[in-house]
C-alpha cells in the first residue's frame, strides 16, 4: 500500500497482518469529500497502519493523532512514523473509547476525526456515542466514519448530523458535523 497524493506520494507503508486496510479508492474518496485539509488537525481512531492519517499528513494536515490498541498495528505505525519522519504525529496505544476520554481530559479537539472500526461489531455507533459524551470535535469539524453497509448509522443525534453518505461496494462513508 502506498500514499496516493501529496508530499509523501508513492511512499510505501508498513501494513500489519490481519487488518483490513482502507482501499486506495476509498482513501481517495475521503479526501475528495474533505477537500483542502491544509493546516487542520486530524485524528484517526482504529488506525491499523495509519494509512489514512499519513495520507492526511501528506496532504498538509498540521497535526496527526493516531489511536490503535492492537500491538502489531502499533509496531507498524511506529515504523511508519519513523519512515515518514513525522514529528507532528502522536500515537496512543489505547482502546478508542479510552483515548477519546483521555483526549477530552487533555482539552484536545480535532477538525477531522476519521473512524474505521472493525466491521460487524457495531463499534461505529458506540464510538459516535462516546464522541457525543466527550466532544473532541472542533466547532466546524467533521467526523468521517468508514463502516459496513450492513451497519447503518443514525442520521442524527443530539450533537451530530449526517451531512453526506458515499457508498463503495460494501464500504460506506458517513460524514457528520455538529448539529
Amino acid at each position: 500500500m502506498r500514499i496516493t497524493t501529496g508530499k509523501y506520494r508513492n511512499r510505501k507503508l508498513h501494513i500489519p497482518k490481519g487488518i483490513r486496510p482502507t482501499q486506495d479508492k476509498v482513501r481517495k474518496a475521503v479526501f475528495d469529500i474533505l477537500g483542502d485539509i491544509n493546516g487542520l488537525t486530524f485524528l484517526e481512531l482504529f488506525a491499523g497502519s495509519g494509512a489514512v492519517g499519513f495520507e492526511a499528513l501528506s496532504r498538509g494536515a498540521a497535526e496527526l493523532t493516531l489511536v490503535e490498541f492492537n500491538h502489531d498495528s502499533v509496531l507498524a505505525i511506529k515504523r511508519n512514523i519513523a519512515l515518514f519522519q513525522a514529528p507532528a504525529c502522536k500515537l496512543y496505544h489505547l482502546e478508542a473509547e479510552k483515548a477519546i476520554k483521555l483526549l477530552s481530559l487533555d482539552k484536545k479537539s480535532f477538525e477531522i476525526i476519521f473512524i474505521d472500526p472493525p466491521y460487524h461489531k457495531d463499534m461505529a455507533k458506540k464510538i459516535l456515542q462516546t464522541l457525543e459524551a466527550y466532544d473532541i470535535l472542533s466547532p466546524n469539524g467533521l467526523i468521517v466514519v468508514q463502516h459496513s453497509k450492513l451497519e447503518p448509522l443514525p442520521q442524527d443525534s443530539l450533537k451530530f448530523s449526517l451531512i453526506k453518505e458515499a457508498k463503495y461496494g460494501d464500504t460506506w462513508l458517513s460524514i457528520f458535523n455538529h448539529a
